[in-house]
């Protein structure tokens, strides 16, 4: 038989006090220690770009860059990312200055169904920042998770030295990956 606490009784949360380097800004926090850098992003901070689906590291949605890597921030605690800087989709671009990637995705209507698309352009840049745009099929690989072909049809290929260079890269990305043919 489980015991039951006491009514009334208090249960020991830990808390964390750290400050998270976000887009350029800094943010001092003091959260249960088990927040995620997702939850504290969006619920603490506001910052509403990182999309929260699956809470299990397997839709994409909630891609964002740690010093330049892309990480899973539903499955990172908030408290590990004290120092290094995170960049959400917020912090790629603005309105009036585009990445080419975004510009890409607005200009070929390669939103899918929208929710996913903040963690489809951040992972299309850390793919093209790394230089695993080796093959067709490291390419593939490297975006399996973001790339949600609702419409049935397999992404298109084209060769990886023309996604890494050259004016139109976000227009082949956006054709080699199927969001936009």
């Amino acid at each position: 038989m489980t015991s039951q606490p006491e009514p009334g009784a208090v249960r020991a949360v830990f808390q964390a006090e750290f400050t998270l380097r976000v887009n350029g800004g800094e943010f001092p926090l003091r959260t249960d220690a088990r927040v995620t850098l997702l939850d504290a992003l969006r619920d603490r901070l506001g910052l509403s770009g990182t999309k929260k689906g699956c809470d299990q590291g397997t839709c994409g949605a909630r891609t964002v860059h740690v010093d330049g890597k892309r990480i899973l921030s539903c499955l990172t605690l908030a408290a590990q990312c004290d120092g290094p800087e995170v960049t959400t989709i917020g912090g790629v671009g603005d309105e009036s200055n585009l990445h080419p990637v975004q510009e890409s995705f607005l200009k070929h209507d390669g939103f899918q169904c929208g929710y996913r698309t903040p963690g489809q352009i951040m992972s299309a840049l850390a793919l093209m920042s790394e230089g695993r745009a080796g093959t067709p099929e490291e390419i593939r690989e490297s975006m399996s998770g973001n790339i949600a072909l609702q419409g049935g049809s397999p992404p298109k290929t084209v060769r990886p030295r023309d996604l890494t260079r050259g004016p139109g890269i976000g227009r082949r990305f956006m054709r080699w990956t199927g969001l936009r043919t």
